[in-house]
């Protein structure tokens, strides 16, 4: 008889979000900051062609890739139809419905600088890039620090693997990812009050970590621009907001770098931000989810459900604070 063990981090089929909705963020600077964003990325849309934009990645033959089977879940993933129209891309706009801004992202040719303390600093194209490593298709659920929930069919490599391609000097203790700085190909970045380049950062050893992915593909396909495109982090312990998009950028460094919420609001968006229910954001709790697409509200996982994987990663840093 097959027995099979329910990981933490697994949830039952009912809970299955319809894809009608994906990145969801911040209600921080909201009100006359969002109408001053939007009024500066006004008239420039462009007709919604969800994931067409300016130049399309040379990469299409690769997908759609092997799915691990180490990274399920045991629900339907959220349905594209609904997750790709409900975006959080700063850069594009203030609102969910980035996807029409979002085309004018021009992701061919595309070069990410790795640089900081590596043996020798580099340029190297996304295909190039792309095509050194193996892409496998992974199950993760998304928790945003807003308090939703949802599950999505990432395509990518680990980041553990870009980091052995880097290879950091003895001195490299994080890991620092940039998004492109173009404001004429993304009118949000003319907002002045936001620290432009979005910024995100991780320990070296949360980059080696198993579940730190770099995402390359989606639904079985290229990256689509409002996720990102046309490389992306995922990691599924923290809030959706240190998933950084759009990287051009990775500089290894001694210090800790200053990320963009960060920057912001620090007591309210800190460096760490692993999912935690008994630690409330300032505004709302973070007790339980709504699933996106049913509303249905669950208790919210510590690490999101991912604590076997990474809890260790937190031992001796208590006075921290690990979790906003």
């Amino acid at each position: 008889m097959h027995i099979k063990v329910k990981r933490a981090w697994e949830m039952p089929e009912r809970l299955a979000t319809p894809e009608s909705i994906f990145l969801n963020r911040r209600a921080l600077l909201g009100g006359s900051l969002g109408m001053a964003a939007a009024s500066l990325a006004g008239g420039s849309a462009l007709a919604a062609v969800p994931g067409e934009g300016t130049g399309a990645v040379k990469t299409a033959d690769l997908y759609p890739a092997k799915q691990n089977p180490a990274y399920t879940l045991d629900r339907a993933v959220t349905p594209e139809r609904y997750s790709a129209d409900y975006n959080n891309f700063y850069e594009y706009g203030t609102n969910k419905t980035v996807t029409p801004g979002s085309n004018a992202l021009k992701v061919q040719p595309w070069t990410i600088k790795i640089d900081g303390l590596v043996e020798k600093p580099f340029e190297i194209g996304f295909e190039d890039l792309v095509r050194k490593m193996a892409l496998e298709e992974r199950l993760y659920r998304h928790r945003c620090v807003e308090a939703w929930s949802m599950a999505v069919p990432w395509t990518g490599f680990p980041l553990s693997a870009l980091v052995a391609l880097a290879k950091p000097t003895g001195d490299a203790k994080y890991i620092q990812m940039q998004t492109f700085l173009d404001k004429a190909m993304a009118p949000g970045q003319r907002a002045f009050f936001y620290p432009w380049p979005y910024t995100e950062g991780l320990t070296l050893a949360e980059a080696n970590n198993e579940l730190a992915f770099m995402v390359t593909g989606v639904y079985g396909k290229p990256l689509l621009n409002q996720f990102g495109a046309p490389l992306r982090l995922a990691v599924p312990w923290k809030y959706g907001f240190k998933s950084v998009k759009s990287i051009n950028r990775i500089t290894f460094t001694a210090e800790r770098p200053k990320t963009f919420w960060e920057g912001l609001q620090a007591s309210e968006y800190g460096f760490w931000a692993n999912v935690n229910p008994a630690v409330p954001h300032p505004r709302w709790s973070q007790a339980s989810e709504r699933v996106l697409g049913t509303d249905e509200r669950v208790p919210t996982l510590i690490y999101n459900g991912y604590g076997a994987q990474v809890a260790d990663l937190y031992k001796g840093l208590e006075k921290e604070r690990l979790f906003a």
